[in-house]
Parts: C-alpha cells; structure tokens; sequence
C-alpha cells in the first residue's frame, strides 16, 4: 500500500458510523478537541487533505503554495504546538496526555521535514498529479452529490476562475524561480521529472473523466483552463527544471534518516539491511522447499520456486474477470477468518476495483484508497488494482503481478480482510482518537498490519496461493534490503533491478516501479513492511510466552486494531501494560 494512506487515514459528526462517545471513551472527545487545532492549522495550506480526511467544510478549497509559505507554515504549526504543550502541563488522564505527545511529535516531524526540504531541494511541486489525485478524492460516487459538487470549485480555484485565486501552476513556478539558481538547492531527479510529464496528458483526460462520469455541469470553462495551463506548466518544466535536474537520487543523509524516522522505521539503516537480509534468505529457502509441492498440484514441470512462478504467472486471469475473481477469493477469505476466529470482520463486502490510467499513473502499485475518518457516512475504503504502469515514452506495459489466481490470495489479505481494509474500518467504527488515526499514522503500523495479516491467512490458502504469499514477502525484505542500500550507495539501480526481476520474479514494470518508489517516490518507506511485520511478530511471541496456553488470537488481532497506527513502541507498551494484564485477570476469574 502506499503512503496515500497519507495517505494520507475521532469525534465523528452525527452521520458518522461511529457511536457518540460514553462515558468510557468519553476521553477520546477531549483529545479529538487537541486534534482539531492541529488539523484546522493545517487546513489553512492543504486544505485537500483535510477533505479527505473528511472534513466536508473544505471541500471546495485549495493548496496555498504562496509567498513565504514555509515560513507561514512553520509558524502557524509552532503556535500550535505551545499550545498543546501547555495543555499537557495541565491534563491528568494518561490516554489524553499520550494522544498529545503524539500530536506534538507529529508536529515536530513536519517541521523539521519543511526545514530540511527547504535546506536542501528546489521546492518543485508536480500539480498535475496533485490535481488529479485532489479531485479524485472528491468524484468518488460514495461521497453525496453535495460534497461532489465542490470539486469543480476546488477546480477553479487551482485554475484561477474563483475572484482572487491565483492559478496553481502560477503559484508552483513562482515558488520554484525564486530559488533557482541558490547555491545548494538541488532539483528533482531526472527519471522523476521526466515520468511527470509524460504523465500530464493522463491526468488531463483523467480529470475530464471524473468530471464526466459524475455529471458534474458547467465544468468545461474550467477544464479547459486545466487542460491548457496543465500543456504549458509541461512545457515550463522542460525548459526551467530539467536543466537542473540531477541523475543522483541519493538524500542528504538526515533528510533520508527522517523520511525512515516518519515511516516508523527506529533502527539504523545498516541494521535494517541485516535483519532484512535474514529474512530475505529464509523466505526463499522456504519458497524453495514449497515449489515441489505448488508444482505437483499445478501440473508444473519444474520444481525451482522460480520457474514455478514463471509459469503460474502465464494462467492469467482476462481483465474483465479480475474483479469478480478476487471477490470470490475474498468471501473465502472471509469465512475462514471467521472459523478460525482471527479477528473480527464487518458484516458488508467490501469494495475492489479495477484502477483507471489515471489512477495507475498516480498510483502504479496496487493499493487501498482509507475512507473518509471524520463525519464518516457510512463511505468504505476501497482495494484499487493497476493493471499497466503509464511511464515516460510512448511504453506502456500491463504488470503479470497481480491478475492470476495464485496472487489474488495474498493481495485481497493485504489490501482487503483481514489487511488494509479491515484496520480502517476498525479505526472509524470503534471510535479511536483522531491523533491515533491521523496523527500517530506511521507505515511501519498500518503495512506490518497488512503483511502479519498476510501470514494469518497463509494456513488457510491453497498452495499456489502460499507460494505467491512467500513470495511477497520475500518482495518485503528485498525492499527492506534495497532502499536503504541504494540510498547509501551500497547497490546499483541496475543490480537492485536484477534481484526483483530474476530473484523475486517481478514484471519488469513493477521492478521498475518499485526501484522508482526506493530511489525518488518515497525513498524511506519500502523497508517498513519488512520491520512492522518483525514488530508484531515479536510482539506476539512475548504475548504468547506471557499467556502460554491461554493465550487468545483473535482477542490480541483486536487488540491490536483497536489501538489506531500506534508506532512500534506505544504499541507494545499498550499490549504489555493493557492486553497482558487485563488477559491474566481474566483467566484467575475463570479460574476461581
């Protein structure tokens, strides 16, 4: 999944699903209070993420990318922040006072990203992929008509239609000449560049096709607008930003330390890189020991796990098919969560689909789109599926990673139930605190979810299905082994490139686009699967030692959800302090 859990993910409105807060969770009303500062400073600057998290009010709003914007910024989030502070000299209730150290470490990081950012790189800003992405939060046909309408004044405010808006495009290029030319400042890495706009005739068509197939009217003045200042901002880039482009997509090192610190990883890069490693070479000894077993099921001439996989990739499943397979396959999933009492689950299907190109070229990995957290409707998450990876040129190239039947099993674990899917419907049903949703967000909770939830499910797969979850996880050490390597210069891109396409047996487009996300998508977060995972895995052995055979499975699952994106630390503290002992009286009451 990627970080749009941003990707971008709590006192609900009333046409929230959630119940009004009790007298026992009436704790989490008083910390939503300290959220609200924070998430209303913020607003004032990214006004779309506070949409998508719900907030309806700012539907209609967009990005202020204007002068001084990281000195305004820093400023109105270090305001905020003394506040809080003084809030925690006073507070006595234990679970208030931890929602607000988390609120302020939160702050803390985004400040020190700004300043860092600021201190390093040329404020390039891709607007034709924030475009598409803001406004395809809002033309989703889950939200009410109402809420869809905003989209074409959010719309024509990035265009510069609305009376004293200025065009989002005119704000990004004032923003970046201003400090082109500082001796420093680096610009993009090139491949990224050049991957945006090649991009931009896709997003153009993908925002006409929001916009169409939601009926909304009166747009076309607008989405001319778009269409024409999207053509010429393409045009800028060539002639002002690719000539300072670089080839070196390493980060200055603090910088990556904080993109590995925001991602939840809180170990050192190196020995990040040797427990992946371990993990990467038992995976594929037990991959290897399966291959026999997957082959003789399938009819397989072959027994080495990589040859296996080669020719189950060719049973393809044709595209049209694709959703309702993998609905199947998740209604067996689902039942046999329910009969060996993993975790709880929703009594609704939950929602696949198949991604536009568009959304592929925004999002080329499969991935869980969280639904609203605040005021939430009744709004579902949904599982989106990729089926090509839109890339610079004329190159299109459809992934053979996802669409047979060995691979539908694990995905719908990660991205559906008991994965993604199920860990934010937990979130906005149960009523956990908005700092536990939004701003405790770490990848290292919510992708080792996703991955444990994976292993859960491995017992109850048939064997094809086994080996395609092995092999995902092999992916997951392999990144955990990779990004950090190519950030320190301890691998090539090329040789990086031929351990995910020959040893992990990944499409040479989703290789490609796994080595885009390590070197300049999201360098940091690829190796938070691998550590989370770890995490949890540790986790339960030291809850399952605590308990022997008392121990409950689907009462730890639960726990676990019910305590939002909690990073490693409090999350093992909550299970060791809360779980543990409330368990243990348990058993001496049943006992007597």
């Amino acid at each position: 999944m990627s970080a749009r859990l941003i990707f971008g993910l709590t006192l609900l409105a009333s046409t929230a699903v959630s119940a009004a807060p009790s007298a026992t969770n009436a704790w989490v009303a008083i910390s939503n209070v300290d959220a609200t500062q924070v998430f209303e400073a913020q607003a004032k600057f990214s006004p779309e993420d506070a949409s998508n998290a719900g907030l309806a009010q700012y539907d209609g709003l967009s990005a202020d990318l204007g002068p001084n914007i990281n000195y305004r910024h820093v400023s109105a989030m270090q305001a905020v922040h003394a506040r809080l502070k003084r809030r925690l000299q006073d507070e006595k209730d234990s679970r208030v006072r931890q929602d607000l150290e988390i609120l302020m470490s939160s702050i803390d990081n985004e400040i020190a990203e700004i300043r860092l950012e600021e201190k390093y790189n040329l404020p390039w800003v891709d607007v034709p992929q924030l475009m598409f992405s803001s406004l395809q939060s809002l033309l989703q046909e889950q939200l009410p008509a109402a809420r869809r309408a905003k989209a074409l004044e959010r719309l024509q405010r990035y265009v510069g239609l609305t009376p004293h808006s200025i065009p989002l495009t005119e704000q990004a290029k004032a923003r970046f000449m201003e400090k082109r030319g500082k001796p420093g400042l680096q610009g993009p890495v090139r491949a990224r560049l050049d991957i945006s706009i090649s991009n931009v005739p896709t997003y153009i068509k993908g925002i006409r096709d929001l916009f169409t197939t939601m009926k909304i009217a009166g747009a076309e003045p607008a989405l001319a607008a778009m269409e024409k200042q999207l053509t010429e901002y393409a045009a800028w880039e060539r002639a002002q930003v690719l000539p300072v482009t670089r080839e070196d997509f390493r980060l200055p090192p603090e910088l990556y330390a904080l993109r590995l610190k925001r991602a939840g990883i809180d170990i050192e890069p190196r020995l990040l890189i040797q427990r992946a490693q371990v993990g990467y070479m038992e995976t594929r000894a037990a991959m290897q020991a399966l291959a026999p077993v997957v082959a003789k099921a399938k009819g397989i001439d072959a027994t080495d796990y990589r040859a296996v996989i080669r020719i189950m990739k060719q049973d393809a499943i044709p595209n049209d098919q694709l959703e309702a397979r993998y609905k199947e396959i998740n209604t067996a999933l689902e039942a046999a969560i329910r009969r060996e009492r993993i975790v709880d689950v929703p009594n609704r299907p939950m929602i696949m689909r198949l991604a536009s190109a568009a959304e592929s070229a925004a999002e080329p990995a499969p991935h869980f789109l969280p639904p609203p957290l605040i005021g939430n409707a009744g709004e579902q998450g949904q599982f989106v599926l990729p089926l090509g990876n839109p890339v610079a040129g004329d190159r299109e190239e459809a992934y053979d990673d996802f669409n047979y039947p060995g691979a539908a099993w694990t995905m719908s674990a990660h991205e559906g139930r008991p994965g993604h899917e199920l860990q934010f419907s937990a979130m906005v049903e149960r009523g956990v605190s908005q700092a536990r949703m939004l701003y405790a967000f770490n990848s290292v909770n919510v992708e080792g979810w996703a991955l444990y939830a994976e292993a859960e499910m491995i017992p109850s797969e048939p064997p094809e299905g086994q080996m395609i979850a092995l092999q995902l996880r092999l992916l997951r050490a392999a990144r955990a082994m990779l990004d950090p390597m190519l950030n320190l210069g301890l691998i090539s891109r090329e040789d990086a490139g031929r351990v995910l396409t020959q040893e992990v047996i990944l499409s040479a487009p989703m290789a490609r686009q796994e080595l885009d996300r390590y070197t300049f998508n999201s360098p940091g977060q690829a190796g938070s699967y691998f550590y989370g995972y770890s995490r949890i895995l540790q986790l339960r052995a030291e809850t399952e030692l605590a308990l022997g055979a008392n121990f409950d499975r689907q009462a730890f699952n639960n726990f676990l959800i019910d305590q939002g994106l909690l990073p490693p630390d409090l999350l093992a503290k909550a299970v060791r302090e809360k779980f543990i002992p409330t368990q243990k009286m348990a058993i001496r009451s049943d006992s007597r």
